[in-house]
Order: C-alpha cells, then sequence, then structure tokens
C-alpha cells in the first residue's frame, strides 16, 4: 500500500494543484502495471533467492498479458517507468557507469542490480514521507547505499547520521536529535522552516538490551513513532515536545556478533 501511496501521490489535489479528468484516466491506464511492481517489492520481497524463483513463476501465471510483462525476464528485473509507460529493465534507468579516476578505491561504488533497486524503492518512500528499515547481512552495502541516496535528495531534505552502538543511551539518542531541532510554536519543534530532515539510523540493533529485554534508545524512537514526540528533560515540569517534519531511515545487520534481535 506505501508502494501504491508513492505513486498515487502525484493525482492528489491540493490548493495550488489541481488534477485534470484526462491525467487521472491516462494514470488509469498504467494501474495494474503499479500493481505488479507494489506486490513484487513488498510480498515479493521478503523471501531468498529460492522463494524469489516460486514467487516469480507463480506471479508469471496469475498476470494478465495486458501487463506487458517481458515473458524473457523474472518479476524481480524490470521497474515500471510511469513517464515511459513501459517496462525497463533496471540497468537501463542509469547511464552507462565510468570508474572516476579521482576516486580512491574505497570510495568507488559500482551500481547493481540490487542497489538500483535498493535506492530506487528508498527515495521514493522517503521522498513520501515514509519510513524505511533495510535490514540485511553485513558487508551488503546497506549503508553506503543509503548515504549514496541522502547525498542526492532535493535540497528541503537534510540528513542527520547516527550510528548506534552497544553503549549508546536513550538520553544520548534524544539530545543528538532535540538540538538539531529548532522551535516552531509552544510545544511544537522540527527543521528550519521548509525544510525536512532524514535522521539515517545504522546499526539499530546494536544497543545492549538492559535487564528487562528492551532497548532503551529504539523506545525512544518508538515513542516517536506512536505519539510524534518525547518529553522535555531539560524543563522541570517535563512537558511534552512534539515533533514534526522528520523521517526515519534505519539499516541493520542480523542478530549475533554484538547485535541484538529487535524486541
Amino acid at each position: 500500500m506505501r508502494i501504491l501511496d508513492c505513486f498515487f501521490a502525484d493525482y492528489i489535489e491540493s490548493e495550488i494543484k489541481k488534477v485534470t479528468q484526462e491525467e487521472v484516466e491516462e494514470f488509469e491506464l498504467s494501474l495494474e502495471q503499479i500493481f505488479v511492481f507494489a506486490l513484487t517489492w513488498s510480498i515479493g520481497a521478503t523471501t531468498n533467492l529460492e522463494g524469489r524463483d516460486k514467487f516469480n513463476q507463480k506471479l508469471k501465471l496469475l498476470i494478465p498479458d495486458k501487463v506487458g510483462y517481458p515473458n524473457d525476464r523474472q518479476i524481480y528485473d524490470c521497474m515500471w517507468d510511469k513517464q515511459k509507460k513501459e517496462w525497463l529493465v533496471w540497468t537501463e534507468t542509469v547511464e552507462e557507469y565510468f570508474v572516476d579516476s579521482r576516486q580512491s578505491y574505497g570510495e568507488i561504488t559500482v551500481p547493481t542490480f540490487d542497489s538500483l533497486r535498493m535506492q530506487y524503492l528508498t527515495r521514493i518512500l522517503l521522498l513520501n514521507k515514509k519510513h524505511v528499515l533495510c535490514p540485511g547481512p553485513t558487508g551488503t552495502g546497506k549503508t553506503v547505499n543509503i548515504q549514496k541516496l541522502l547525498e542526492t535528495l532535493p535540497e528541503e531534505y537534510q540528513y542527520i547520521p547516527i550510528t548506534f552502538s552497544a553503549q549508546t543511551s536513550a538520553n544520548q539518542t534524544q539530545e543528538a536529535l532535540d538540538e538539531k531541532f529548532e522551535k516552531r510554536r509552544k510545544g511544537i519543534y522540527g527543521p528550519p522552516t521548509g525544510k525536512r530532515f532524514v535522521i539515517f539510523i545504522d546499526d539499530l540493533n546494536m544497543p545492549k538490551k538492559e535487564t528487562y529485554g528492551a532497548q532503551p534508545p529504539i523506545e525512544i524512537l518508538r515513542q516517536w513513532m506512536d505519539h510524534q514526540g518525547w518529553y522535555d528533560r531539560t524543563e522541570k515540569s517535563k512537558p511534552f515536545k512534539k515533533i514534526e517534519d522528520i523521517i526515519f531511515v534505519s539499516a541493520m545487520g542480523p542478530p549475533g556478533g554484538g547485535r541484538s534481535s529487535l524486541t
């Protein structure tokens, strides 16, 4: 539903934007293709390589011919281009890659099927105010891909990087974020007017569990997810601070080697 929302966003009317009947009718012609794409990258993305093969075979049987998916391609190989109204292989969506001779070896990142897909999906979700969590084994480029993406977001998006360790506390997390927010009006805080903060939390599941199994730095983030804010510990009366215009993106590895399973 969230991926579908991202495609619907251009067709939501506002005070300054009106959507014509022709635009809606033209968009409706792509609905089935967009649905197949969203289905593939939500339900179909929760499996391993063997499972993807089965999902691919089953979905190919279910989707009608008019969706026009290329027969010789797996369901994961193409994206729906809403401008061109056609299926494009992921590698066709970027210009030919050349290594910049000024970069050091450690800075070179070669686009792959996986990095293109991850960056595209993360980008559309973030630009539509959806929070994103990227789990995956160590060394698969989660952090590098997210950082690369965050550097290319539009100007009004500013990112705040935070890396969790086993010793990170809830208070440290809250202070690191609070110092970035400006007061907007009584009880309401956020980034400078006209901006959005994308808060990138790396190693989300590193904090050590306390006696009763909670991970306090994660609990403070969960409090924002549930109540859009937290309490101001610097004031005696501990008033509630509502925090607006922030989006979270996180990366985490599998449990083990110091990383916990999330509560």
